[in-house]
């Protein structure tokens, strides 16, 4: 639950947070629908409240490579667009009906330009999402896929089976032939 997930930032009042939460609209997006296309300048952020996206690029041989699988409870944006207000390079994609809850950048850069415990909010999220994108250029570096595709199931079982072979491949950098013979093997 969003107020569940913004309270762990243990420096906002709860006024705050109800102000904040306040602001957020619903957005409802059908299966292969999109957050924000490729080229497009993000200007929200989203909560998801309900669904699947994939974040993925298009590679220069023509192919989707996803770089980014996110799940219900999670916070979600284009960031680099996010913050230079430049056309982003992903696409972020629902792959399942999804419910989101969306709060525009302009809400969130007036907060932080008249409240410091925004201004940390805003830090903090920055934060994460380094050591996110850093968490995952290892895992891809170092793991094997059977420790991603691992990693995979034990962070996010219940979903699993909802991203379609092809997407889950791909996130786990591994062709969908690779894919079938570790869950062969993971199963025996």
């Amino acid at each position: 639950m969003l107020k569940d997930i913004l309270c762990t930032y243990d420096f906002l009042t709860e006024a705050e947070i109800d102000q904040f939460i306040s602001a957020f609209t619903v957005k409802t997006l059908n299966k292969s629908d999109f957050f924000i296309k490729e080229g497009d300048i993000c200007k929200e952020i989203a909560y998801i409240k309900s669904g699947i996206f994939r974040s993925y690029y298009i590679s220069e041989k023509g192919e989707e490579i996803i770089s980014c699988i996110k799940f219900p409870d999670s916070l979600m944006t284009a960031y680099s667009s996010f913050i230079t207000g430049r056309g982003t390079f992903v696409n972020m994609q629902a792959i399942t009906p999804a419910v989101l809850l969306v709060v525009p950048k302009k809400i969130l850069d007036d907060l932080s330009i008249h409240k410091l415990n925004w201004m940390n909010f805003l830090k903090v999220i920055a934060e994460q999402q380094y050591i996110e994108l850093e968490k995952r250029t290892f895992q891809l570096q170092k793991d094997t896929a059977i420790q991603r595709y691992q990693a995979l199931l034990e962070s996010h079982p219940e979903y699993i089976h909802n991203i379609p072979l092809q997407y889950l491949a791909s996130y786990l950098g591994i062709t969908q032939r690779h894919l079938s013979r570790i869950r062969k093997e993971l199963t025996f």
